[in-house]
């Protein structure tokens, strides 16, 4: 399935097989950052970055952002000042 070091272009890709590829990179970063070299580390960061982006694009609403995690819903939560 894969065309190379990159694998398809993340916008070929058909929206489970674009979610399962993110779910294996997610798998393997760790693995990746403390015992990959860091030509492989580079080469991770960029397909998961591809894929990332192909994906909030797609599905725009499922990579909002919980406006609990904002710093707006946060400052609110904690009865501080919001800024103005």
């Amino acid at each position: 399935m894969a065309t190379g070091a990159g694998g398809i272009p993340a916008e070929q890709l058909e929206d489970d097989d674009l979610k399962r590829e993110l779910h294996h990179l997610y798998e393997t970063r760790e693995d990746t950052f403390f015992n990959g070299s860091g030509d492989a580390f580079e080469v991770h960061t960029e397909r998961m970055l591809e894929l990332e982006q192909e994906y909030a694009k797609r599905r725009p609403q499922e990579t909002k952002a919980d406006p609990a995690r904002t710093r707006t819903g946060s400052r609110a939560r904690a009865h501080q000042p919001l800024d103005e």
